[in-house]
Parts: structure tokens; C-alpha cells; sequence
């Protein structure tokens, strides 16, 4: 946008229960501050407010905020305002022209926005309107991202449960103690004297029903109707009580997993198969690029095009790597030079690159070499990981560019790679 274009300006501090707004002209000029609640006749207080003050259309006004999505931002922009976000650590450094001392409310902050803005436009990004199915699909990641952190919780205390009296059963699981066929088999026997009642074909249904190959009802029994641990009367009703309880919340999350997963694999979906806008070639979408991607699953695909649409939008790979926390940070005085990893990033997005990397290197070859090369130069398995997905997403950025999918015959060179 040009300078000449902009009149006004607005900055907004947004809290939880109120807002802060600084009005603002071209030339600096308070117009007016005022508190607004946060509810729908308080932010339409604010519009109607900005409007009054410059006489101008929304559309005539810039508004400054922190949050790059939200209530706030969403209520601001179905108005008509145009919407500007700064990320809050470059805020904190513009707050230091006003207050050298380190002063801070949110009259000041609001000011300090605006002003900001006014002077630098260049530090702020511009927010366009998010799609729908978009901001469907950013919800729907944090839920299965939420029930799966529940679901590890959940199964932590499980397992200390069944440590309590029984640990000989949590073997049975093989590493993943919340799996169904291991609840339901806690479930129909929750301690070693019920366990002795149960029946070989009962056991052979259950794996069989969960396609359980690894073990047979023989061997299942046999640790079921081991010799139990001696504990303190009372002890077994009290954690096997808890153990029931666990198992019918472990059922519930991963029923509704299930659910998020059908809810995420629906929106993908949708997002694959829209039409192109008039005048537009059909090519292929965003979401069915980024799913030919070696090792790029439902989660990660969702949680990319949720967490990164705007820089997935640009096919900014520069942004794309410190969004995720994989390009390094480098301080430099004279001749003092320190690499570090980067820690303001999204912890979503950096998860997904992790994990879609460690995927990459177990089944794509190029992904597979490079790790092993990096680790052989004493890379750790993290790091050489955050180098695999580096790659993977200037790989993506290429592909996304020149609308086509993935084909493993290609170099591994980010240009022919495209």
C-alpha cells in the first residue's frame, strides 16, 4: 500500500474483558482514545467510534493489533477495516521510542501501535479475510492436538494405577497402554482374581475383533493369571475402582480422535477438490501438493495449512522456516559468532515439522541420506531432523510454485525439485 493512500490510524490493545483504541492521523495527531467492552455492542462501539472521529469510511482506516486472528481482528474486518499484525516482541521494541524506561499500560500500548503503523507499515502484515473451511480446519487440528494430549495424560495415570497392583499386565500393551484392545481387555478384567474367570475363547474374540497378531489369547491369559503382587488389603479395589474409571475416559477420547480425524479428513477433502477462481486454470490445490509430500500425513497437512496458511498463501519458505522454529538464530559480535535454535516459533507447526520430517527420513530415500549424513557429522537426532525439514519445506515451497505434485525421480535440489 502507498503512504499517500493511508489517512488514519487505529491501534488496538486487545485484553479478555476490554480493548484499548488509539485514534490517529496522518500527520500523528491524537484523535481520541477510549475503553471498549469485549462483546458484540462493544466492538461495534468501536467501529461506529473510529468512523465518527475521522469521517471516513472503514475501509479508510488502518487498524493495528498484536493478534493475527481472533474476535477482534474477525469483527474488525467483516466491517470493512483493514487489519495489520505485528508480531509482539517488534511491538515491544517500537514501545521503547515512548517509554525508555520501560513503562507499559494499554493506553500506551494502543499508542504505540498506531504510531507504528503510521511510521513503519513495513514491520506490519497485512491480514486478509480467513476462508471458512480454513478456520474450520485450525479448530479442528487443535482438537485432535488437545484429546491427544489428553489421551497421554489419561494414559500416564493408567499406568501408575495398574503399577500399583499389577504390573505384569502393562507389559501386555507393548508401549502403547492406550490402545482399545488393551482397554477393553482392562475393562472386562480389571484385576488378577477377575482375570482368572476369563475364558480362552473370550480373549481370542477380543484380539481377533482388534486384530491383535502380535499376540494370542494362550500367551495373554498366561500374564493375566500370573502370580499377583502382594500388596496391602485394600489396596487392589482401590486402584482397580481408578482403573475403571481411566479406561471408560481412554474409550471416550478415543472415540472422539476418531471423530477429529473424520472431521479433519472431511475438510482436506473439501479443500482438495474446490474449483479454481473464473479466468483460472485447474491446477492442482495446496492441500493435495502438500499431501504428496513424503512423510506429510492428515495431522500434518492440517496443522500446516492451519497454523502457516499465510506464508503457504505467499510461498514464503523464509517465513515458513522461522514460523516453525527450524531456521537458526545467529548472533554475531566481532569476530563472536553463536548459532542457536530458534524459540519464538509455533510450537504447532515446529511439532508437525519434527514429526513430518522423522517420518520423511524412515521412508523417503533423499529425506533418509541426509539424515544419516548429518548425523555422522555429529548432528543429534533433533537437529539433524530440523535439517530434513528444512528441506522438505523449501521442497514444498518449489512445488507449490510451479503447482505440481511430488515425483521422487527428481533431484533432491530445491529448484528441480519443482
Amino acid at each position: 500500500m502507498e503512504k499517500d493512500d493511508r489517512e488514519w490510524f487505529m491501534g488496538v490493545d486487545w485484553a479478555s474483558r476490554e480493548h484499548r483504541a488509539w485514534l490517529t492521523d496522518a500527520a500523528g495527531g491524537k484523535l481520541g482514545e477510549r475503553s471498549f467492552a469485549h462483546s458484540g455492542e462493544g466492538l461495534g462501539e468501536m467501529a461506529d467510534w473510529a468512523v465518527k472521529l475521522t469521517g471516513a469510511p472503514p475501509a479508510a482506516i488502518d487498524v493495528a493489533i498484536e493478534a493475527p486472528h481472533g474476535p477482534v481482528v474477525e469483527s474488525l474486518m467483516e466491517r470493512g477495516f483493514r487489519l495489520w499484525s505485528i508480531n509482539p516482541k517488534q511491538a515491544d521494541r517500537f514501545r521503547d521510542r515512548f517509554s525508555p524506561a520501560g513503562a507499559k499500560d494499554d493506553s500506551r500500548d494502543a499508542q504505540v501501535l498506531a504510531d507504528a503503523l503510521r511510521t513503519d507499515p513495513r514491520a506490519f502484515r497485512a491480514l486478509i479475510a480467513a476462508d471458512p473451511v480454513m478456520i474450520e480446519l485450525r479448530e479442528w487440528s487443535r482438537m485432535f492436538e488437545e484429546l491427544r494430549g489428553e489421551q497421554t495424560r489419561l494414559a500416564n495415570r493408567l499406568r501408575d494405577q495398574l503399577w500399583r497392583y499389577w504390573p505384569a499386565v502393562i507389559a501386555l500393551a507393548g508401549g502403547d497402554i492406550a490402545a482399545d484392545w488393551f482397554i477393553e481387555l482392562i475393562t472386562l478384567a480389571p484385576t488378577p482374581e477377575q482375570a482368572r474367570r476369563l475364558r480362552t475363547d473370550a480373549v481370542t474374540r477380543l484380539l481377533k475383533r482388534h486384530r491383535i497378531r502380535r499376540l494370542d489369547a494362550t500367551g495373554v491369559l498366561e500374564v493375566l493369571k500370573g502370580p499377583p503382587l502382594e500388596v496391602a488389603p485394600g489396596t487392589v479395589q482401590a486402584a482397580s475402582a481408578h482403573v475403571k474409571l481411566l479406561a471408560k475416559r481412554l474409550a471416550l477420547a478415543a472415540s472422539q480422535i476418531r471423530e477429529v480425524q473424520k472431521g479433519l479428513d472431511r475438510l482436506l477433502e473439501t479443500l482438495a477438490q474446490e474449483d479454481p477462481e473464473p479466468g483460472q486454470p485447474k491446477a492442482h490445490r495446496d492441500v493435495t501438493i502438500l499431501r504428496s509430500l513424503p512423510g506429510a500425513g492428515r495431522i500434518v497437512v492440517a496443522t500446516m495449512l492451519a497454523e502457516a496458511s499465510e506464508p503457504l498463501r505467499r510461498r514464503d519458505y523464509h517465513a515458513l522456516r522461522c514460523l516453525a522454529g527450524i531456521a537458526p538464530v545467529t548472533r554475531r559480535s566481532g569476530r563472536t559468532i553463536l548459532v542457536m535454535r530458534r524459540r519464538a516459533a509455533s510450537r504447532r507447526l515446529g511439532d508437525a515439522c519434527y514429526h513430518w520430517a522423522r517420518v520423511a527420513a524412515q521412508r523417503d530415500p533423499r529425506s533418509h541420506a541426509k539424515y544419516k549424513a548429518l548425523r555422522a557429522r555429529g548432528h543429534g537426532h533433533a537437529r539433524a531432523l530440523r535439517s530434513v525439514a528444512d528441506r522438505l519445506l523449501a521442497v514444498a515451497c518449489a512445488m507449490l510454485e510451479s503447482r505440481t505434485t511430488f515425483d521422487p525421480r527428481l533431484s533432491g535440489d530445491t529448484k528441480r525439485a519443482a
